[in-house]
């Protein structure tokens, strides 16, 4: 059987592929295939071959599918940039990456205009544009039909590196060219978390992160229904649930804790019966949170943990975790291996980095330290989180990957935020940590050591957050940022991070202690 929408555009030409949540545009599987058809046609016009890269930076909207099946169709290398990214990140990520073209829109056209500038061997066009860079026109122009040499390509998006600066996640193209064939992702789709091709799917998150767009290609593949909204909010995501009759979708935990939050009387005014699957990832949710879920939608809850690097797979149902709360099931792609210092593999229920041995292959692009670090003296591979198995194999992380913040499901890496703060003239240390925070999970927070501790205060301040604002994107922007006389430094100079993060953990538990 060949998976792909190509096969689905021949079978059920009208049936909607893409339904936008705000607008209600809908995108035919017809229309699909031919306008991925049609950017195919254009990157070949453009010299671009098999194996080479492009970049997309978009918001979220109903062509970005058609950009992905085009790029995937040839061959081709696609790398998902978030949009809301300053110029000089996308930059650095457009030339790291290789990209041979960077496609935007007259929304992300501003922060392009300035990348344009940092990275002017990268050629553009972009949707909602007149004039040379206007790429409706180039599409227009060019065939609906499949190119010659159609071959399946694959994404890379980026994760953090060990200077601080992003790093793509590099997978191999697929070894087989067919673009229909089987994935992995497909059989676990379907196996563990019952979807099939007569699925809705509800997409609140952005189309740039790596859960959202292969899981809303996956649906493609099935022949399914992707229902995407343009930006996230609680209500409107269960008026959407009840408009389409959504099947499954797939959340992270900032959305169930804006969703708990609304008054009883409009959580309870919407339909949702129909949905059966609602997957969480991304993130860790708090035990309360989720208990109140399977409480408000039963046992549709389905939890995973996995990468972007994809080298393994855990996977756990409603039943499964109201057993063990906390967990993040058992694996169902690679072997989970809980290992000490020294790479070897320790008993159950002790603490240790979570390694997989047999999953997918993968690289750091352009980094082979964070290649080597991730992989031990056995071959086995990780993501650099800690945690434990009991004695049936089900994980429990118990840290997160070295001091990686993630807020509201976003993944922040400090190190790109020190590099900046401590260049400041007024700083001479700093350490930027997340901070528990009851709606994002975590917040970015500066602790600053300042050159004169006379200037501390909250002129400087916001004298540091307005110098940060034009070179970090508002996601990674500090929402606190404190003062110290000195940071709790080794003699060696490694910084005691852990130490700041567990006082800040302390506080905020006294203060929502003292609430109660």
């Amino acid at each position: 059987m060949h998976f792909h929408p190509k096969y689905h555009a021949a079978r059920n030409p009208d049936r909607a592929a893409v339904i936008m949540g705000g607008s209600g545009e809908v995108v035919t599987y017809a229309q699909l295939e031919a306008k991925s058809n049609q950017f195919a046609q254009l990157l070949r016009s453009h010299g671009l071959q098999i194996g080479d890269t492009i970049a997309l930076c978009l918001e979220n909207r109903a062509d970005f599918f058609a950009l992905a099946w085009g790029a995937q169709r040839a061959g081709l290398v696609y790398v998902a940039v978030s949009c809301r990214l300053a110029a000089p990140e996308i930059a650095y990520i457009a030339q790291d990456s290789g990209s041979r073209l960077l496609i935007g829109s007259a929304y992300t056209a501003p922060v392009l205009d300035e990348v344009a500038k940092l990275a002017p061997g990268v050629p553009q066009l972009r949707f909602d544009t007149e004039g040379p860079l206007s790429l409706d026109a180039a599409l227009a122009a060019q065939p609906a039909t499949p190119i010659a040499d159609e071959r399946a390509g694959c994404d890379m998006l980026y994760s953090s590196g060990t200077t601080g600066k992003p790093k793509g996640v590099r997978i191999p193209l697929p070894e087989d060219p067919e673009i229909g064939a089987v994935n992995s992702l497909i059989g676990i789709a379907n196996q563990a978390f019952g979807i099939t091709g007569d699925a809705v799917y509800l997409s609140p998150a952005p189309l740039y992160h790596a859960a959202p767009l292969r899981w809303s290609m996956t649906i493609h593949r099935m022949g399914g229904t992707v229902v995407a909204m343009e930006k996230f909010d609680p209500e409107y995501a269960l008026e959407l649930i009840e408009k389409y009759k959504v099947t499954d979708s797939q959340w992270v935990p900032t959305h169930f804790v804006r969703m708990l939050k609304l008054p009883d009387d409009v959580r309870t005014k919407y339909d949702i019966s129909s949905l059966k699957c609602a997957i969480h990832a991304a993130a860790p949710c708090p035990v309360p949170v989720k208990q109140a879920m399977i409480a408000w939608w039963g046992p549709a809850l389905r939890e995973y943990y996995a990468g972007t690097e994809g080298n393994g797979f855990t996977f756990i149902a409603s039943e499964d975790w109201l057993q063990r709360p906390g967990s993040v099931g058992r694996a169902i792609l690679g072997t989970i291996r809980i290992c000490n210092e020294e790479g070897d593999e320790v008993p159950p229920r002790t603490e240790g980095q979570v390694f997989f041995e047999g999953g997918n292959a993968f690289t750091y692009h352009n980094d082979p330290d964070k290649t080597r670090d991730a992989t031990n003296k056995h071959g086995w591979t990780s993501l650099g989180d800690v945690g434990w198995v009991d004695e049936d194999g089900y994980l429990f992380l118990t840290d997160r990957k070295s001091f990686m913040i993630i807020s509201g499901g976003v993944n922040i890496y400090p190190q790109e935020i020190e590099n900046l703060l401590v260049t400041h003239p007024k700083v001479a240390d700093v350490a930027v940590i997340g901070a528990p925070d009851p709606d994002m999970g975590e917040k970015v927070v500066a602790v600053v050591q300042p050159r004169d501790m006379a200037e501390a205060g909250p002129a400087l301040a916001a004298e540091l957050t307005e110098w940060l604002n034009p070179q970090l994107s508002r996601v990674k922007m500090p929402r606190q940022i404190d003062f110290r006389e000195e940071l709790p430094r080794e003699p060696t100079g490694k910084l005691f991070k852990r130490l700041l993060r567990d006082e800040y953990k302390q506080a905020y538990e006294a203060a929502q202690a003292a609430t109660v």
